[in-house]
C-alpha cells in the first residue's frame, strides 16, 4: 500500500522558516519524481515544486523561487521542502504527491497524495 505522510507544518511568524518532510512507503521511491502542492483557505490547488527521481532536476513555481528548496533522500524514502522567508500568503495545507514517472513535466499527473500538513504564517 502506497503511503505518503507529511510532517513539519505549524505556526510560524512572517520571515520565518519551516522544513516539511514527506515519508514515503509502499513503492520504489527512487523510481519516481515527486511534487509539493498546496491549498490555501478557500482556494484551489497550487503546484509548489517538483524534483526528479534522483534529485538532479528541481522545479519551482515562480513565487517560491529563491525562498523554497525541494530535496529528497532516497536512502530514507523521504521528500523535503525547506521554506524560508515565509509570507502570510504561504499559509496553506501542503501536500506531497507522487507522479507516475521519473521526471517531472508541466501537467504531470499524480497518482498518490499525502494527507497534508498545515502551515500557518502569522504574527
Amino acid at each position: 500500500e502506497v503511503q505518503l505522510v507529511e510532517s513539519g507544518g505549524g505556526l510560524v511568524q512572517p520571515g520565518g522558516s519551516l522544513r516539511l518532510s514527506c515519508a514515503a512507503s509502499g513503492f520504489t521511491f527512487d523510481d519516481y519524481a515527486m511534487s509539493w502542492v498546496r491549498q490555501a483557505p478557500g482556494k484551489g490547488l497550487e503546484w509548489v515544486s517538483a524534483i526528479s527521481w534522483n534529485g538532479g532536476s528541481t522545479y519551482y513555481a515562480e513565487s517560491m523561487k529563491g525562498r523554497f528548496t525541494i530535496s529528497r533522500d532516497n536512502a530514507k524514502n523521504t521528500l523535503y521542502l525547506q521554506m524560508n522567508s515565509l509570507k502570510s500568503e504561504d499559509t496553506a495545507v501542503y501536500y506531497c504527491a507522487k507522479t507516475g514517472g521519473s521526471y517531472y513535466y508541466t501537467g504531470a499527473a499524480y497518482d498518490y497524495w499525502g494527507q497534508g500538513t498545515q502551515v500557518t504564517v502569522s504574527s
